[in-house]
């Protein structure tokens, strides 16, 4: 995990069925933000995708590659802040080893990211 306990921490984790819901918190001093962006930090897109990817690793107890992103939507700029809770929700539902997602993040109940696609084992 790249990005677990170093760009951000889980402090909620629930798991039932095909369903993660967590809450997770980003680190708005980490190295990161200083060249994305200085005066005004964004949590990058990609960041997100490979939150995603960790959480599904989690979730499968398997190492994954993000195969393919059939929809990725970014609706809000996500701006860390220290003590900001980010609600993390992702369904997977998995057939011949490849894990097909839906996954969403929200800060104070708004959606600021969406993805829609699929994972598989390396």
């Amino acid at each position: 995990m790249i990005l677990l306990n170093n760009f951000y921490d889980i402090s909620e984790w629930t798991q039932e069925d095909n369903k993660v819901h967590a809450i997770i918190h980003i680190d708005p001093a980490h190295d990161i933000f200083k060249g994305h962006f200085p005066r005004q930090p964004v949590v990058p897109g990609v960041c997100m995708v490979q939150i995603v990817k960790e959480m599904m690793e989690q979730y499968s107890e398997k190492q994954l590659l993000f195969n393919k992103g059939h929809q990725i939507k970014f609706l809000q700029l996500l701006v860390p802040a220290k003590d900001d809770a980010i609600q993390v929700n992702i369904s997977a539902s998995e057939a011949d080893g490849i894990y097909a997602v839906q996954a969403d993040f929200k800060k104070n109940n708004e959606a600021v990211f969406k993805l829609s696609g699929t994972f598989k084992p390396l």
